[in-house]
């Protein structure tokens, strides 16, 4: 039986290339030798994503991020102390996308011919996956890098066709998950020039009052490329039935996360196991499932896995090893009750659907 494309919104790939020092061209087993004995972050020896296990997944199209957050002095969180730093660090990640393209590794992908042709690319059975570039559309998760309003036509013009305005906690753009607030003045006007340049606005991460701000005001594109459901995992870092339906209303599509705590309600970070609460890739169908239920069809939910996004094993599905293993959703999937056309609409045909939608000719 032909293998079906996998597509992926939301992978850091740069930030564990230059932050957590990972040769993702490598095999994963050699990325986690070479961690074995570092300390400096908990996933370290644990990683789940590489370029290779993209290829023996078929997960031949992604949706890969740049990430870089200001943090301001009253912060606890890690981040940049101003914003031309984390501008110079997502263009450091912009660099090396840009090496992983002139070895092939990777291809880029920023009009809706370059998308087909990925797509023709990965649907051939002559050439061997093995053999193929990962194609990736680029995403800024979190506006803070945007030194002001002004960089986002520089950002736009290297490719960047999705944006999320806010990431963890305070935000210049807007506060993030576990805030609360509206967006802030500076966040409207890039509302406004996002809307000319036609790009995704991405919700994941928004604040509730944020949410709604933000889909009163924005005229274009709309996803929310990693988000689980709130009425599963009651966290504000999930999406309401209300804003579910909103969503639907737009013709978004919602991306499943596999961040267990994002999964189920008993998980703590760096506290609980995924083994001992027996926490496996199959919930995540119950957060779709709900999704589908309250859309009447499954042509919005989608694969946004968020895999070593600052986690890896210890925080992930206990009967995942890597990312290559979401391909486990096409029996798991069938198992309760969904239809071929269901799951060709999770594994690629719905965020195909948006992207050809909304991406530049």
């Amino acid at each position: 039986m032909k293998k079906r494309l996998i597509i992926d919104a939301h992978l850091d790939l740069a930030m564990n290339a230059i932050e957590w020092n990972r040769d993702l061209r490598m095999e994963l087993k050699q990325v986690r030798q070479m961690e074995m004995h570092m300390k400096d972050k908990p996933d370290r020896g644990r990683g789940t994503v590489t370029l290779p296990e993209l290829r023996k997944g078929k997960i031949g199209i992604v949706v890969a991020t740049q990430l870089a957050r200001y943090s301001p002095p009253d912060s606890a969180l890690a981040g940049w102390n101003s914003p031309q730093q984390a501008w110079a660090m997502t263009q450091a990640q912009l660099a090396w996308y840009r090496e992983m393209e002139s070895l092939g590794e990777m291809k880029q992908i920023t009009t809706r011919t370059g998308l087909d042709e990925m797509v023709d690319l990965w649907e051939d059975e002559n050439i061997p996956d093995e053999k193929k570039p990962i194609g990736y559309i680029l995403s800024l998760e979190g506006a803070d890098s945007l030194v002001e309003v002004s960089y986002l036509d520089r950002a736009y013009a290297y490719g960047v066709r999705a944006l999320g305005l806010s990431h963890f906690g305070p935000g210049r753009y807007a506060p993030g998950t576990k805030m609360e607030g509206p967006i802030t003045e500076r966040g409207k006007e890039l509302l406004e020039t996002m809307g000319c340049l036609n790009m995704i606005l991405d919700v994941t991460h928004l604040t509730d009052q944020g949410f709604e701000q933000a889909l009163d005001l924005y005229k274009g594109p709309i996803w929310a490329s990693h988000h689980n459901v709130r009425k599963v995992v009651p966290h504000q870092r999930q999406l309401t039935d209300g804003q579910i339906k909103r969503l639907v209303e737009r013709n978004a599509v919602i991306g499943g996360m596999l961040d267990c705590w994002a999964m189920d309600i008993r998980f703590i970070d760096t506290v609980s196991d995924p083994w001992q609460l027996d926490i496996k890739l199959e919930q995540l169908i119950d957060h779709w499932d709900h999704i589908c239920q309250l859309a009447g069809n499954s042509l919005h939910v989608a694969i946004g896995s968020d895999l070593d996004g600052i986690f890896g094993t210890e925080q992930s599905p206990w009967d995942m090893n890597s990312i290559a293993d979401l391909r486990k959703y096409e029996y798991l999937l069938e198992k309760r009750g969904y239809s071929d056309a269901d799951i060709d609409n999770i594994f690629h045909a719905n965020w195909l659907r948006f992207l050809r939608r909304n991406l530049p000719v």
